[in-house]
């Protein structure tokens, strides 16, 4: 069956709403959807990594304190031998011959004292052997084999100076950080537009009471602030976000208030009103809605500046407890550790800074495309 030209011209068209138009534009605009690449692998490895990685983050290995960061695996095979025999000669033994067949190390030794296979448990203690077992003892009890299983472990981002695996522990403090910094805005976003859309719509005695109190809080120290929770409610995951999403709503509330102004005075908005609808279905179905794009906006630049606080205040001593961490607290001890261990540093920084460059990146690409005349 054919189609004429005339059926054609009266086959409806597809409208194309601006939210569409503005999801053309982001996908169009490289760096933006880069970063979205980006901040997409981060949030994975920090949610999945930790559960694949074999060490857990809280993890102590006495034997690797500031181990370098390497591909190869720990111990080297120069360190294995001079280990044992530090090891042996703790539990007053001497080793007479040593082999290295594969993981399984093999020597004989002597003791000034009675050996029994109690002696196994100076290995097993060690982080570099595991299942060692004491044969072949001699019948004045001051010779034996001792055989032992080498530990070998990969340290890919190196260890702190506690013998923690910094590559498990920068993947917890990158879920602590993106928590904070996602719910810190969540909340600041809440207050904001609720507050900011309702002194802006009612205008008046209300208007003004509101914006005094947004005046008055924007005279607090935040730092004072932040210290006063902690004082009396103690150093704690929740307070974090709390404390900073408390504070931080004051800038979006003065932008929503703005913004409402300038709505309110549409003809949708005074048709509403003409038709009955009450303030509360004005602020719900029209107000809020058309603020979505400066909020959407602003959530994108407001996420990297909360995990930049988040990281000043850990810097400080009044971010998450050990062993819990963040990239801030990370970057806080790699920096005591800078001299001959930089890696404690280096990685936690990069993921840090990539994640801010990611958010700012999709910021401006939310603006851009939401709003095609600021081009």
């Amino acid at each position: 069956m054919s189609v004429t030209s005339d059926q054609l011209k009266e086959a409806p068209k597809m409208g194309r709403s601006l939210w569409d138009d503005a999801r053309d534009r982001l996908l169009a605009n490289k760096a933006a959807v880069t970063s979205l690449i980006v901040l997409a692998v981060i949030t994975l490895l920090s949610v999945v990594g930790p559960m694949l990685t074999p060490h857990p983050y809280d993890q102590v290995y006495r034997d690797y304190v500031k181990a370098p960061a390497s591909l190869e695996a720990y111990p080297k095979q120069d360190e294995i031998q001079p280990t044992f025999a530090a090891i042996a000669k703790r539990a007053r033994m001497k080793v007479d011959s040593y082999q290295l067949d594969g993981d399984k190390v093999t020597a004989t030794i002597t003791s000034s004292r009675k050996v029994d296979e109690r002696y196994a448990r100076y290995f097993d203690r060690s982080d570099l052997f595991e299942n060692a077992s004491i044969s072949g003892i001699s019948a004045d009890k001051k010779n034996a084999t001792v055989t032992a299983d080498v530990q070998y472990m990969h340290f890919f981002f190196g260890t702190d100076a506690n013998g923690r695996d910094m590559l498990t522990r920068t993947l917890i403090a990158g879920r602590v950080s993106l928590t904070i910094g996602l719910l810190a805005t969540f909340v600041a976003i809440s207050i904001g537009v609720f507050f900011g859309a309702a002194s802006g719509y009612f205008g008046g005695k209300v208007d003004l009471m509101m914006m005094r109190i947004v005046d008055i809080l924007y005279s607090l120290p935040f730092i004072f602030f932040v210290i006063m929770l902690v004082v009396f409610f103690g150093r704690n995951f929740v307070l974090m976000f709390i404390a900073v999403g408390a504070v931080e709503w004051l800038d979006m509330a003065r932008i929503v208030r703005g913004q409402t102004l300038s709505i309110k005075r549409q003809e949708y908005v005074q048709a509403a009103e003409a038709m009955g609808v009450e303030g509360g279905g004005i602020l719900r179905r029209h107000i809020i809605p058309n603020t979505l794009g400066p909020v959407v906006i602003y959530m994108t630049l407001l996420v990297p500046k909360v995990i930049l606080l988040e990281s000043f205040l850990s810097f400080l001593g009044l971010g998450v407890q050990e062993p819990m961490t963040s990239w801030g607290v990370l970057i806080s001890e790699g920096a005591r550790n800078l001299q001959g261990s930089a890696w404690m540093l280096v990685f936690p920084a990069i993921f840090l800074t990539s994640t801010l460059f990611a958010l700012n990146f999709i910021g401006d690409g939310l603006r851009d495309a939401l709003d095609p005349k600021d081009r």
